[in-house]
């Protein structure tokens, strides 16, 4: 006899799971806390965590609310954690909770489709570990490197309240809710403008479901406020801006500093009209970037997989994506034109170069233009909200195969139809197994467990520098680690960081001449430097006003060759530029050769390249560590300096004690064992070249038993950090 239809009910009065999803978000949080970097990183991960320590601005357009909620995160009584490890927690947790939302999107978008609570939570959990694992995501949410994790949080808050209010556009709670979404983007672009990503979709949402609230122009005005009022929260920048703490980029303290700072004024973005690269070659930094999430093969030994999973994962996406357009075209409206402006929108509005990686393989002889890095965390949002539709292709083919297995006729709303029997969806389960694949894949790359490079790196460079010593650094890498050294840390605040990209704008000037001087702990410092006598400078190492140091001209062109000389008691640094034009920070540097020079060493980051050429201070510059001492004179024989084809003039004993007891960054790098940035491998690259360095100077005092070791840390090192 045969059985009655299984009746199925396809009304949507359902109840969130949200017990299933919590426990699911914690879960991912245990992976990311597993995963969690303990301190500091590359980029901007210093900048932001010092700058949330402080209560600072760091860069434009400043990021108020993270660096609110972040200094909350700082100051939480949590054992047995750095402020670092704090903040990096800020990350691993909003990135889980917002996995949390996108297990409630998907298991919502299933009700319609599947019979029983338990398969949709199967759904909305692989759509929660999907999206939590691919690569950039889960780098991402184990170190504060960027804000985009707090963006990501309120994005997919957005989309869960925007997916609930489709469901009843006109119910007693839509208007407020849609009051709620308006607040949530407003106070997310107070994060970073990313957090507007969702306002056209809510938009298409609101006129597709119920079109007649564009024209209730009282609502409209109370959702305006309540974008307005989120934002209030960049009122902070110019607060706190006048209170001139240690970090305080863009100085916003007027309106049109402040104006500046919030339109990214500094960067000169050009129009997205005026492409940086051809829309295909934008569109297929995307596809690398896309292919990294669920296979990142760091060392390229693994490509063909690489390139398999990225087009299992992108077929079974847009397949997801159709799947939710036939199953529930309420909330696909919203999620489609979110999913459509978290892609191909936002590729065409960046307007990126060509990416770093894509780069690294064009032929040498290509001109194009370049990122300096590779920019896979803009998409990072992408790539999280990935997951939902990847995870709807999974659960249609899970029931393609169950239904292979055995079906039974259910009845769904006024029709029959062969769906598959309870056993089989069972026995087909394993097969979800594959979305796992990035779990495995990525551990490695993704987890930061243990990495202390980048803070032992700043440790490193702040004491190759003799106390009160100025250090000129160029870029983000060879700063922001030691913004983080000193501002959280207190490590070696007596030494003067001066950054020349930074150093070209006035306020940077001003921030200099400001700062106080720290003084130097003679019992914290290395050995090597308790012999000296060391006294604290008088004044700012700049001799000039406030006043002064605004009218210093943004550019000065040399003709022709300039001499500079500066005479000392030790003798006298006598460089000759050579024509063309010097900088603002150029003049700074210099300025500060003549004020305080010898009072205050000044020193240049090895990180800098040729930047003491440009000045002329070649002769005068010897390698001690990590950074090159400016000196009156070298004598060769008496101190153990020599000169060095690649190196230039090197202080042997100086830069020997260094590596021997103080560095650190060697011994986290060989531990570390791999380096997934190559655009910020010059800093491990700095101990290679330093140990290949001391091994030619041993070689050259006779030391052939020393050069040996040294050369053999250096291939350890080049072979841990996969320079080999």
């Amino acid at each position: 006899m045969r059985k009655a239809p299984i009746r199925v009910n396809t009304e949507l009065d359902y109840r969130p799971s949200y017990l299933a999803a919590g426990v699911t978000g914690a879960a991912v949080l245990l992976l990311y806390l597993i995963t969690l970097a303990p301190t500091t990183a590359m980029w901007d991960t210093s900048e932001y965590i010092a700058s949330a320590f402080v209560l600072g601005n760091p860069h434009p357009p400043g990021n108020p609310l993270f660096v609110l909620i972040g200094r909350v995160f700082a100051v939480l009584p949590i054992p047995a954690t750095s402020v670092a490890q704090r903040i990096n927690i800020l990350a691993a947790v909003t990135s889980a909770i917002s996995a949390g939302m996108w297990f409630l999107v998907t298991e919502r978008v299933l009700v319609g489709w599947l019979a029983e609570r338990w398969q949709r939570v199967v759904g909305g959990a692989l759509a929660a570990v999907i999206g939590a694992t691919a690569f950039t995501v889960w780098n991402q949410s184990v170190v504060n490197e960027k804000v985009y994790t707090v963006s990501l949080l309120g994005l997919a808050v957005i989309s869960w309240l925007t997916v609930r209010w489709s469901d009843d556009p006109d119910g007693p709670f839509a208007d407020r809710t849609l009051v709620l979404i308006a607040y949530v983007l407003g106070l997310g672009y107070a994060n970073h403008m990313m957090g507007f990503l969702a306002g056209p979709a809510v938009v298409v949402a609101v006129i597709v479901r119920r079109p007649d609230t564009l024209l209730r122009w009282k609502l409209l005005l109370l959702l305006a406020g309540a974008v307005v009022l989120g934002m209030t929260v960049f009122a902070f920048q110019p607060i706190r801006a006048a209170h001139f703490p240690a970090i305080n980029e863009g100085e916003p303290t007027t309106w049109d500093t402040f104006w500046y700072n919030f339109n990214r004024g500094q960067y000169g973005k050009p129009s997205t009209f005026e492409r940086q690269a051809p829309l295909a070659g934008q569109l297929g930094m995307y596809w690398l970037y896309f292919k990294w999430q669920w296979l990142r093969d760091m060392r390229g030994t693994m490509a063909l997989w690489q390139n398999l999973l990225g087009a299992f994962y992108m077929v079974l996406g847009l397949f997801g994506g159709w799947v939710h357009w036939k199953r529930d075209r309420r909330s696909f409206w919203y999620f489609g034109t979110f999913m459509f402006t978290l892609t191909l929108l936002l590729i065409y509005y960046l307007n990126f170069k060509y990416g770093h990686s894509q780069c690294v393989n064009m032929p040498s002889a290509t001109d194009a233009a370049c990122e300096v890095r590779d920019r896979d965390y803009f998409f990072l949002i992408s790539f999280s909200a990935w997951g939902v539709w990847a995870a709807l292709g999974f659960v249609f083919l899970w029931e393609s195969l169950a239904k292979l297995l055995g079906s039974e006729d259910t009845r769904v709303g006024d029709e029959t139809l062969a769906l598959p029997r309870r056993r089989s969806w069972k026995i087909a389960a394993p097969m979800l197994l594959i979305a796992f694949v990035p779990l495995v894949g990525n551990w490695r790359a993704a987890s930061r467990a243990g990495q202390t490079d980048t803070r032992d790196f700043a440790y490193d460079m702040l004491n190759s520098l003799e106390p009160y010593g100025i250090l000129v650094a160029v870029g983000d890498n060879d700063t922001f680690p030691l913004w983080y050294a000193q501002e959280v840390e207190g490590i070696r605040k007596d030494v003067l960081i001066v950054n020349t990209s930074l150093a070209n704008t006035d306020w940077y000037v001003r921030q200099i001449i400001r700062r106080p001087i720290f003084e130097y702990d003679v019992a914290k410092g290395p050995a090597l430097y308790r012999a000296g006598s060391w006294k604290k400078p008088a004044g700012s190492p700049l001799k000039m006003s406030i006043a002064d140091a605004d009218r210093i001209p943004p550019m000065i062109e040399l003709p022709q060759p300039q001499r500079f000389l500066k005479e000392t008691p030790a003798g006298s640094i006598d460089a000759v530029i050579q024509p063309g034009y010097l900088e603002r920070a150029d003049q700074v540097v210099l300025r500060m050769i003549l004020d305080s020079y010898p009072e205050r060493p000044l020193y240049i980051s090895r990180t800098a390249g040729g930047y003491g050429e440009k000045l002329g201070l070649t002769n005068h510059l010897v390698a001690q560590g990590l950074a090159r001492k400016l000196v009156p004179g070298v004598q060769v024989a008496e101190n153990g300096i020599m000169r060095l084809p690649r190196e230039g003039w090197f202080d042997l004993p100086r830069s020997r004690a260094l590596w021997d007891d103080v560095f650190l960054a060697p011994g986290a790098l060989l531990r570390r064992g791999s380096w997934v940035d190559q655009a910020s491998v010059g800093i491990p690259l700095l101990y290679v070249t330093t140990a290949v360095s001391l091994s030619e100077a041993e070689q050259r005092a006779g030391n052939a038993a020393a050069s040996d070791a040294f050369i053999k840390q250096a291939e350890a090192l080049a072979k841990a950090v996969g320079l080999q």
